[in-house]
């Protein structure tokens, strides 16, 4: 974590985590089994008995249906995909809340916040700092998830201290999640790090060396 930082927690389009997939699966009473990588589904309280087959098979983010028994596939892997995907947003935000919480920062809902069709939720976690030199105590990152679970960060200025901590909660969920976050500075970054080396050449031009 940087100040004035947007960062993006993307999802990877080519995978489906299992242990979500698992959950909806719990959610909708199915039977189902890992194999390898794919998770297959071997019933779905299905009217039609498949004899011994897969009902679905989840591979990757593709989603396959036993066409040859099933005369409504398309809408199991529907009633699949509106479980999963809620509870994709629900994992999302319960593990960026965790990892912050574990480095001592606390949850601020936004009772304002309108949900739209691709950002589903937000909020903040705000931390503190402990530095006395700093006149502002208490500094907030916000966060957005998206409605396919990609994790929206935005901070502005953070003291070393709540930077350091951030940046480990950071670390946490950049293991949790499995992917990279892509981070982009913003344009208070530069005008920060200016000030900082004016400030800088202010320092040792006003500094004499005592012989």
């Amino acid at each position: 974590m940087s100040r004035y930082e947007s960062s993006r927690f993307v999802k990877d389009p080519k995978t489906m985590n299992k242990e979500i997939l698992k959950a909806a699966c719990d959610k909708l009473g199915w039977t189902y089994r890992i194999q390898g990588e794919d998770l297959i589904v071997t019933d779905a309280k299905q009217k039609e008995k498949v004899y011994g087959e897969y009902v679905l098979k989840v591979s990757g983010s593709t989603v396959t249906y036993n066409s040859y028994y099933l005369s409504n596939g398309g809408q199991l892997v529907a009633e699949l995909q509106s479980v999963f995907f809620p509870l994709n947003v629900e994992y999302a935000k319960k593990t960026v809340v965790d990892a912050f919480k574990k480095k001592g920062f606390t949850l601020k809902k936004l009772y304002d916040f309108t949900p739209t069709v691709e950002e589903v939720d937000r909020f903040c976690m705000v931390g503190y700092t402990k530095l006395e030199d700093e006149k502002e105590k208490r500094y907030e990152i916000k966060f957005s998830i998206l409605n396919d679970g990609t994790v929206v960060t935005d901070s502005n200025y953070l003291p070393d201290d709540v930077n350091e901590m951030a940046h480990a909660a950071m670390d946490d969920l950049q293991e949790a999640f499995g992917n990279k976050r892509i981070m982009s500075k913003k344009p208070e970054y530069d005008i920060m790090i200016a000030r900082l080396k004016e400030h800088k050449k202010l320092t040792n031009k006003n500094t004499q060396t005592i012989k």
